[in-house]
Formats: C-alpha cells, structure tokens, sequence
C-alpha cells in the first residue's frame, strides 16, 4: 500500500495503477461503513485509490471540524487489510492554497434537508469532491447510502459536468441494533447510544407501514416523528418524505421516496433513512 501526500506523487502513482480504478473518499476514522465500500470498491475494481481528509469548508461554524475524530496510523492498518493500492493523504495546503477562491456548486437540491439546516455545507462538499476527481481520475466512486443527499448531489454534480466517472452507492451499514455506523457515533454516551436505534426503529417502523399498504407522505412523516419523539433523549431536527431525485417533500400518495430524517442525541447529530418503493 502506498501513500501519497502531495499531488505530483499522486499523480506519479496514479499513471502506474491499471484500469478501472476505484476510488472511496473518506475523511478518515474508518468503520465497517467505509470498508464496505473499500471491499466493493475492490471486488470492482482493478486498482483502488482510498482518500483521507477532513474537509474544512463543510463544516459550519458551530460544528465539530476540530473535534471531529482522527487516528490515521489506526486507518491505515485497517486499509492495508483490505490490500488497496493507495491512500491519498493531502494537507489543507494542496485542497486550499493561499489566495483559493474558487467553489462548486449545485444549486436546488442543496436547498433542502441537510443543507436547509447547514448552510454551505454542500458546497464544502461539491468543491473537495470535484477536486478528489480531478486529482485521482478514476473510473468508479463509490459512496454510502446513509449520506443519502451527498450522495444525490454527487450524481447531479457529475452529470451536469461532464466527469467521466461512475458513482456507486452503496448500502448502509449498520450496527446489530440498526443504528447506522457513523465517524461521530464515538461521541455518544452509554445511555445516548442505547437511545440512539430508536433513529432505524423509527424508520423501519414507517417502513413496514408502506410495505403493508400505507401511502400518505404525511401519516408516514408522523410515524417517525412520533417513535423519535417517545425517546427523552432524542431531539428531533426534521423528517422528511422527499422525491429521490429532486428532494422536494411528497404531500399525498407515496410510490418512491427517501424517507429521511435528523435527530440530536445529546449534542450529536445523527441521520439515516430508507428508501420507500412501491
């Protein structure tokens, strides 16, 4: 396994490796969530680029950018079990030279859900995004469906600009109780973490709902709600019953949806959903 940390060795290395390539972007502190994509990535995939860093510009200014957490070498001996090609490690100087002024953006469906609630947070995103794709070129991108909106704004993103890459979403990788395997799961205390399945509960709740002939956006909207709101711990931001695609909220009938929501557990922030088709 290699490791590149400016952009001249990332590219030396990168002339090297045979097609198709895979890349995974992480911001680091790997779980069984990241590995799972690292393994599809290399089921795929002839060559398999894994990126580490903590992207400052997502982060909004009440937000953990500084506590967030890392433990590279930790990192490290996980992927080197995976046998992949290369870890790309760049510093906030190669992604944000002095003087950087320059942002990608995708305009409407970055207006709803996360990013309702974290003003340019998807900025931050498109922009560390399009610059992992232009530094390692490759074939195949492979993401997790938990960040499901991400997800959707980096399919829009590539489509409207032209990459020349595959996005690949992955399942959502979850804990025995259901709660999804999150970076920031580390914050939670013993009783938030027992409280925090209360988040899939929830939407496995509404799900079983829709598969048993429930269609109503709103009635499924309150399923969540109320199973969240049951739990003392729990805070609930919002639910959301959106089309897949464009995000806005479904008011009606329900044939495919993502079923989305936030929930505070203490001073975590969490999210997951499902998807909804009929």
């Amino acid at each position: 396994m290699r490791i590149a940390r400016t952009i001249a060795d990332l590219r030396k290395s990168r002339h090297q490796m045979p097609s198709p390539l895979g890349l995974v972007p992480t911001m680091g502190y790997l779980h069984g969530g990241h590995l799972s994509l690292v393994k599809q990535a290399r089921t795929d995939c002839a060559s398999v680029v894994v990126s580490i860093y903590v992207n400052p510009p997502q982060f909004g200014p009440q937000e953990d950018l500084q506590a967030y957490p890392r433990d590279v070498p930790r990192d490290f001996e996980l992927l080197k079990r995976e046998n992949i090609d290369l870890v790309w490690l760049p510093d906030n100087e190669i992604m944000y030279p002095p003087g950087y002024q320059t942002w990608v953006t995708v305009d409407e469906i970055t207006r709803r859900l996360e990013g309702a609630m974290r003003p340019r947070h998807f900025r931050g995103v498109t922009t560390v995004v399009a610059k992992l794709f232009n530094g390692v070129q490759p074939d195949l991108v492979y993401f997790g469906q938990k960040d499901a909106q991400q997800a959707i704004v980096i399919q829009r993103m590539v489509q409207d600009l032209n990459f020349p890459v595959e996005i690949i979403v992955c399942p959502t990788i979850r804990e025995p109780d259901g709660l999804a395997m999150s970076s920031r799961n580390k914050y939670l205390t013993e009783a938030e973490r027992n409280s925090a399945s209360v988040l899939y509960k929830a939407l496995h709740t509404a799900l079983e709902a829709f598969e048993k002939g429930e269609r109503d956006a709103e009635s499924l909207r309150d399923i969540v709600s109320k199973k969240i709101n049951r739990e003392p711990l729990s805070q609930l931001q919002y639910v959301s019953c959106a089309d897949p695609l464009s995000l806005e909220e479904i008011q009606g009938p329900v044939e495919h949806a993502l079923l989305s929501m936030a929930v505070y557990m203490g001073q975590t922030r969490l999210i997951d959903n499902v998807i909804l088709r009929k």
